[in-house]
């Protein structure tokens, strides 16, 4: 290739980049029912891989076939959602790495049928499908078993007929496992004894970071909560805080032209036919995602550097007005708080927003507390002032005391760097942003 010329993607690389969109929105759907599995969902890189007809892994990548996976996505979603949580569940439960000296394909099938009954055992809108009379069946002599174990149902099947054997590998095959245990089937170094699989030790960690999200899910949110979830994947995903922003978009209707259902030729074959009578008029309002009213709440604490307060001000503000992602009639309510609400500064308009970026000054300065910022909200909804909010996003460094009870209404926490997870509550959305993303806007 020559110096200068423009690289011509393959129809190959175009495959695979879309289905990397793809996965990002299995990812998503999955994680709004299922928000303690955040981290396990997004562990594996995928990669597209010829001459492969299913997921496998071997515990690193997510290899998938690009062109038959594209195609399978049109036609069925739901099994491609359940094929990508069926295979993270295998990296999970450690089935690539237990295999020791059972028959191959007796602990595949087993491992597929331990992994099926948990994801059927869910009962969740994402995973969701009719069980087959076969599974029915099986799942009935598996019930005494819970939680589904591998190397039970192993057991159980080396008592079961050849043909029985076939048909529920038959009804339960999902992945490709020639994968599994291709890491510890490297020799060790002359002299060395087998040392412990780091990819292994990579999923103990997670599987343990998962029970222990599921325990506090199960403790404190509803299912409902479950769906604000979504936005957490979405920013380990590295999607910008420009993306993060439009969660809290909100359909408004605009009176504006909407070119995108407007067939010109229409419009002006009836004004060249009949001299000032278009066939078909312009569609005058359209749907746009727009915020009309939204909460940008400030810890103003003495741990918080009030440049970077101003930084990330400026920053928010800055991407509102690039993406014109205010209504016609927006109400943008700036709180500044520490452990307790110091100002409430209402935005209407874009002018008023660029002066305040000039003239805003930081006020507080004692400990942090959440808890003031909500409740004055409530307090705003009470009177009216706020009838269509469509968020709140807090800024701060995370050292302070939550609310206990889940909003009505979409919340985010946007972090400085580090910060306690466990002190995050479940039902909240989290970004992380470093000092370098404040870029400083002029």
């Amino acid at each position: 290739m020559h110096k200068g010329s423009r690289h011509i993607e393959t129809q190959t690389e175009w495959e695979c980049r879309m289905f990397g969109k793809v996965i990002e929105y299995l990812q998503d759907e999955l994680c709004i029912d299922l928000p303690y599995m955040e981290r396990a969902l997004s562990a594996l890189e995928p990669k597209g891989k010829e001459n492969i007809h299913a997921f496998a892994t071997e515990g690193i990548h997510l290899y998938y076939p690009p062109a038959h996976y594209l195609k399978l996505f049109e036609e069925n979603e739901l099994f491609l959602r359940r094929a990508y949580l069926h295979t993270v569940l295998h990296c999970l439960y450690a089935h690539l790495w237990q295999r020791a000296n059972r028959a191959e394909g007796l602990w595949n099938l087993a491992c597929d049928i331990a992994v099926e009954a948990v994801i059927d055992s869910l009962d969740q809108p994402s995973t969701k499908r009719l069980l087959s009379w076969t599974r029915q069946q099986v799942y009935g002599r598996l019930r005494e078993q819970k939680p589904y174990s591998a190397a039970g149902i192993y057991g159980w099947l080396e008592q079961e007929p050849p043909e029985h054997l076939s048909l529920l590998a038959q009804e339960f095959y999902t992945d490709d496992h020639a994968l599994w245990g291709s890491r510890q089937k490297q020799s060790p170094m002359p002299g060395q004894g087998e040392s412990p699989d780091p990819v292994q030790q990579k999923w103990q960690q997670i599987s343990r970071r998962v029970q222990l999200q599921k325990e506090k899910s199960d403790r404190t949110q509803d299912a409902a909560a479950a769906a604000l979830q979504q936005e957490i994947l979405a920013q380990r995903k590295r999607r910008s805080y420009r993306d993060f922003l439009l969660k809290f978009a909100a359909f408004h209707e605009q009176l504006r032209v909407d070119i995108d259902t407007f067939d010109l030729n229409y419009y002006t074959y009836g004004l060249r036919t009949y001299g000032n009578l278009p066939l078909i008029e312009p569609v005058e309002t359209r749907e746009e995602h727009r915020i009309r009213e939204f909460v940008i709440a400030i810890d103003t604490s003495y741990s918080t550097k009030g440049e970077l307060v101003r930084a990330f001000l400026q920053e928010t503000l800055h991407i509102l007005l690039e993406k014109q992602m205010y209504s016609d009639a927006a109400h943008i309510h700036l709180i500044q708080c520490d452990d307790a609400v110091q100002e409430d500064a209402v935005i209407t308009d874009m002018r008023q927003a660029q002066e305040l970026l000039v003239h805003y000054e930081i006020k507080g300065g004692g400990s942090t507390d959440f808890r003031p910022v909500f409740r004055y909200i409530e307090q705003l909804r009470g009177k009216g002032a706020l009838r269509e909010l469509g968020g709140l996003i807090y800024f701060t460094d995370g050292n302070g005391t939550y609310p206990a009870e889940k909003p009505d209404y979409p919340c985010a926490f946007v972090y400085l760097d580090d910060y306690c997870e466990t002190d995050v509550p479940v039902w909240a959305m989290r970004q992380r942003l470093t000092e370098a993303d404040l870029r400083v806007v002029g």
